[in-house]
C-alpha cells in the first residue's frame, strides 16, 4: 500500500516563501513520476508541478518562474518551492504519485491526505 505524507504548509503573507514535503513509502520511488496539485473552494483540483523519475519536470502556467519541484530518491520524497506567492495560491495540496515514470498522458494513482497553504494579502 503506497503512502504519502506531506508536511509544509501553513499561512504565509503574499511575497512569501513556503515548502512542501512529500514522504513515500510503499512503492518503488524511483521509478514513479510524482506531482503536486492543488484545489482551491470551489475549484477543480489541478496540476501544479510533475517531475519524472529521471527528474524531468512540467509546470502550470500560472507557477513557472516561482515554483519548483524536486525529488530526493535516495529520502523517497519530493518537494515543492514555493516563492513570490499570491492570494491565488492559496489552496490545499496534494501530492501524487503517478504509476508511470512519466506524467505525461498518465494520471496520478496514489494521492496524500493535503496540506493546506493559505496566502494572505
Amino acid at each position: 500500500q503506497v503512502q504519502l505524507v506531506e508536511s509544509g504548509g501553513g499561512l504565509v503573507q503574499a511575497g512569501g516563501s513556503l515548502g512542501l514535503s512529500c514522504a513515500a513509502s510503499g512503492t518503488r520511488f524511483t521509478i514513479h513520476a510524482m506531482g503536486w496539485y492543488r484545489q482551491a473552494p470551489g475549484k477543480q483540483r489541478e496540476l501544479v508541478a510533475a517531475i519524472t523519475s529521471s527528474g524531468s519536470t512540467n509546470y502550470a502556467d500560472s507557477v513557472k518562474g516561482r515554483f519548483t519541484i524536486s525529488r530526493d530518491d535516495a529520502k523517497n520524497t519530493v518537494y515543492l518551492q514555493m516563492n513570490s506567492l499570491k492570494p491565488e495560491d492559496t489552496a490545499v495540496y496534494y501530492c501524487a504519485h503517478y504509476l508511470s515514470r512519466t506524467f505525461v498522458s498518465a494520471s496520478p494513482n496514489y494521492w496524500g491526505q493535503g496540506t493546506q497553504v493559505t496566502v494572505s494579502s
